[in-house]
């Protein structure tokens, strides 16, 4: 629906209100009157005639009636024919508009695309949420004054928008990967916990990418991480207690998906093809290549604090120099890696005050080491989290 809705009037907020709307009105009737022959059809009819009432309310309507020329039963068949085989896919693709920063490309979509909340999208550029408010409503404000059109890009429009997509699918699988423990608090506003869900989501997506694009490395890369990581999933959680990388029970693993994650990480960095285009060895098939690294006995250390080198010349990126400093940790030098930890300006971060903190403690500084595990406790948001930081001050 909306999908439909933003392509059919060139407005996010219109659209998202319309949507709203029609789902209240649903509510309300469909329990007494029954359900429609066909619902979509009919909510996204309802959508519309409520965005056509309101924009004659706010007397635009003169503006917009070359856009309201079709006949409400069209309304369903906007989106035929495109190129891309999937609905959520496509309105993806469509909000990744090349107008816009990539930034706001980005956060527009996971709002608009993955419901993610406010906050949800600010704590995954690591920014804070007042910050991310005020970027999304100016992508919204630019949308409008500059009349920037929203519609599903043709097959060579792909590519430019290809970047913006993939950021979106990866963090909106982080977000669920992150939020998938059996006993994660309740998300806001639903009330439910949703970590699982978006992370299945993400990999569908993934899967669809790589169907649509399969000479695009980053788009193996990208599915390949996302596998990689899924495959742990059930050993990252004793009940209430994170386990870590080293002491998780690999049986619980899910080998024949890694498996599959290693044939498209293969594909993607030794095919000739593949290995003469530009985007060859890009961030996401690093990554990819880290995380198949991991699942080795044993873990070559080294390789992987020499990937995420690679990596962080790449992207610039001080979570991956973050990373690359536990690497270099556990290869045996933590001196190192404090050094580098302590150059990077990431005060908001947990994880770099629960790196911190563990490398203090390696090197028998007690009392800095706790004082890094509440700051990191303070910024904890899963009880496993919450749980282990507390076991960790305890013991050190």
């Amino acid at each position: 629906m909306l999908a439909c809705l933003i392509g059919y009037f060139g407005d996010f907020d219109l659209a998202e209100e319309a949507t709203a709307e029609a789902f209240a009105v649903a509510a309300q009737r469909w329990p007494g009157a029954g359900m429609p022959d066909n619902p979509g059809a009919w909510l996204v009819t309802t959508a519309r005639r409520r965005a056509i009432d309101r924009l004659r309310r706010d007397r635009v309507l003169a503006a917009k009636l070359p856009l309201l020329a079709r006949q409400p039963e069209e309304a369903e068949q906007v989106m035929d024919g495109p190129p891309i085989p999937d609905e959520r896919l496509e309105l993806v693709f469509m909000c990744c508009h090349p107008a816009l920063a990539i930034e706001a490309q980005v956060a527009l979509t996971l709002r608009a695309v993955a419901g993610l909340t406010t906050e949800e999208i600010a704590r995954a550029f690591l920014v804070p949420a007042e910050t991310m408010k005020r970027r999304l409503t100016r992508a919204k404000s630019k949308i409008k004054v500059a009349g920037i059109p929203f519609a599903v890009p043709v097959a060579s429009q792909l590519p430019e928008r290809l970047a913006a997509v993939l950021a979106v699918v990866y963090l909106i699988f982080n977000e669920g990967y992150g939020d998938a423990s059996p006993e994660n608090p309740k998300t806001p506003k639903t009330g439910t916990s949703r970590g699982p869900g978006l992370a299945a989501e993400a990999i569908r997506l993934g899967r669809v990418l790589a169907a649509l694009l399969p000479a695009e490395p980053e788009v193996l890369g990208l599915l390949a991480l996302m596998l990689l990581h899924d495959a742990r999933r059930e050993a990252r959680f004793d009940g209430q207690d994170l386990v870590l990388l080293p002491d998780q029970d690999r049986s619980r693993w899910d080998w024949r998906q890694i498996a599959e994650a290693r044939d498209l990480l293969d594909h993607a960095l030794l095919d000739p093809a593949l290995r003469a285009r530009p985007a060859a060895r890009g961030p996401y098939a690093l990554q990819a290549a880290i995380a198949s690294l991991q699942a080795e006995t044993p873990l070559d250390w080294p390789q992987v604090a020499a990937l995420y080198g690679e990596l962080a010349d790449r992207t610039g990126s001080d979570v991956i120099r973050l990373n690359r400093a536990v690497a270099i940790a556990e290869a045996g030098d933590p001196s190192a890696a404090l050094v580098i930890v302590d150059g990077l300006d990431l005060p908001g971060y947990q994880y770099w005050h629960s790196t911190r903190a563990e490398l203090l403690r390696r090197l028998g500084r007690g009392a800095e080491a706790r004082a890094a595990y509440r700051e990191a406790l303070a910024l904890a948001r899963t009880v496993p989290e919450r749980r282990f930081l507390e076991r960790r001050i305890a013991e050190t």
